[in-house]
């Protein structure tokens, strides 16, 4: 660290990092793009659906079905082809399928698992062959709560929003992945990590008023989670405030989990 410098802007500084986020098109995604793109960073955006919202010169688009193997491979190859060095991967594509387990078919099942847990794995592979031992990268792999703790039925199957146990399942998987190549991707000094976040409000598509009443009486601190609160957490698993933390699942739930 310089000399009389500020001690946290050392240790947050992203400027001109090269971040890679797929599903970049939702929520989640378009809010990261913004905020990493704030901190002065290259954002490169993986979706099937471009961005809504326009970005500055530093965001670079491009098509793909992420959860395609022959597709990751060639657009990871072109990525590190075009950018050198990529400094973060945010593996944030992620689908369910909101409907009673018993009338879950084959097609669904395999449409959630290939989005939010082949792709994962298809692009922290490509990362990990295409990176370099340089300094220190981050792979963060967005999961959620429902990875950890079952969807309460007294929220979700007594309204119009019912429950996906597939995602559950899914992102469980993505947990596991997340401890299993943070030991085994050291070799290149990559940190692997995980965000677990509660319900987030989505004020574009709001979920119903009955929906949001019964989350928010049953969560601790009696609402859903804004899409801000969230990306503290990518921002410092993206930073050197992190280089110690390695296989870790932040959970962001205002408390959910915790009952």
């Amino acid at each position: 660290m310089k000399k009389n410098s500020n001690y946290l802007d050392d240790i947050f500084q992203l400027n001109k990092k090269k971040i890679i986020i797929t599903g970049c098109s939702g929520q989640l995604g378009t809010a990261l793009i913004n905020a990493f793109l704030n901190c002065g960073c290259i954002v490169i955006g993986l979706d099937l659906q471009k961005p809504k919202k326009k970005f500055n010169k530093n965001f670079h688009y491009f098509q793909i079905d992420i959860s395609n193997y022959k597709d990751n491979s060639l657009i990871f190859k072109k990525i590190f082809k075009r950018f050198k060095k990529i400094d973060t991967l945010i593996n944030n594509a992620g689908v369910a399928v909101f409907k009673p387990f018993t009338k879950r078919s084959e097609k669904e099942l395999d449409f959630v698992t290939n989005i939010n847990l082949k792709s994962y794995f298809y692009s922290i592979n490509n990362f990990y062959k295409l990176s370099k031992k340089d300094p220190s990268k981050s792979i963060i792999n967005i999961s959620s709560i429902y990875s950890l703790i079952s969807p309460d039925p007294r929220i979700y199957t007594s309204n119009d929003r019912k429950s996906s146990e597939i995602y559950g399942a899914s992102k469980a998987g993505v947990n596991q992945m997340t401890r299993y190549f943070a030991v085994h991707l050291s070799n290149k000094k990559i940190r692997v990590n995980s965000i677990s976040p509660g319900g987030i409000y989505n004020p574009k598509m709001p979920q119903s008023k009955k929906f949001i009443k019964k989350y928010s009486y049953r969560n601790p601190m009696k609402r859903m989670a804004q899409t801000s609160e969230i990306i503290g957490a990518a921002i410092y698993l993206s930073s050197n405030a992190s280089s110690y933390t390695n296989g870790h699942n932040l959970i962001v739930d205002g408390g959910m989990s915790s009952w």
